[in-house]
């Protein structure tokens, strides 16, 4: 790639790839100039420094998972949605290693502030929307399925069901399952509600 055609975004575009191909770790600002054949001092005019460079890899992750994610709830609602969502995390994983490690990161404030994460964040609630959960509980049901779904993609991704049977096929469909019946008994009013007056 020619110099003069460098900019934040082809940059983030070629670490990415570096990510998915090697792990995220490779991902260094030296790693990304020598694939896109220049200097490393020409990439500072376009990434800041080694942190903005893994944003923006976050970001454009959160972006892609995105769309993944439209794609598998459009026109679904309760179970089969919920599926779509927890299914379109895992192709990700699978089909962009680098990416998907990129969002276990802790997220730096431009990160946070993207309109990748905002649409994450929109389309789980839109999931949410299916089940009978106030919107004061939605943040703990988002965070149990992060919880869940990224904790058995880690897993998974490590080998760590390769050992015993059944095949991880079975228990990632019951652990979705499971989602689902815990969603739709999810309680309509927070402990604090709940609790007796005295």
């Amino acid at each position: 790639m020619a110099r003069t055609s460098l900019t934040p975004g082809s940059v983030i575009a070629e670490a990415a790839a570096l990510a998915d191909e090697s792990g995220l770790d490779t991902v260094t600002l030296s790693a990304v100039a020598r694939r896109l054949g220049v200097a490393t001092p020409s990439l500072y005019s376009h990434v800041r420094d080694h942190a903005a460079l893994l944003d923006g890899v976050h970001a454009l992750a959160l972006g892609d998972l995105a769309a993944r994610v439209a794609e598998a709830v459009a026109g679904r609602s309760g179970r089969p949605a919920l599926e779509g969502l927890a299914e379109a995390h895992r192709s990700f994983a699978r089909e962009a290693p680098g990416r998907w490690q990129a969002l276990q990161r802790r997220a730096g404030p431009a990160v946070v502030a993207s309109d990748a994460a905002r649409s994450v964040v929109a389309l789980t609630d839109a999931v949410l929307r299916g089940y009978d959960i106030p919107p004061g509980e939605r943040v703990h049901v988002t965070r149990l399925l992060g919880s869940t779904i990224n904790g058995f993609l880690a897993l998974e991704r490590t080998g760590s069901f390769d050992h015993s049977e059944p095949a991880p096929d079975v228990s990632w469909a019951r652990t979705v399952g499971a989602l689902d019946t815990l969603l739709r008994a999810w309680p309509t009013e927070s402990p604090e509600q709940a609790a007796p007056t005295t």
